[in-house]
């Protein structure tokens, strides 16, 4: 299964909606608080190169934000990502 990490912030719909996505495809991820200021936040800045949250990554490779996850899902080519061993 593939390992995914996804930074977020709290009251965050968009991270929310990402969030909500993953649970219902019922598979783990690592979601990683990453508050304006924080530590964190700037790593997920760092790896993605973006300054908004949600920033999701599939085993190391940078998928995007939530419209970018919701639009995988949508072609039919996150449950592949997903799956990946």
């Amino acid at each position: 299964m593939a390992e995914i990490e996804i930074y977020t912030q709290p009251y965050c719909p968009y991270c929310a909606r990402a969030l909500s996505l993953l649970e219902s495809k019922s598979i783990p991820f690592k979601e990683i608080a990453a508050p304006g200021g924080s530590a964190a936040r700037a790593e997920a800045r760092t790896r993605s190169g973006r300054t908004s949250v949600p920033q999701i990554f599939i085993d190391g490779k940078h998928i995007g934000g939530c419209d970018d996850l919701v639009a995988l899902d949508r072609k039919g080519e996150l449950d592949p990502l997903l799956a990946r061993a």
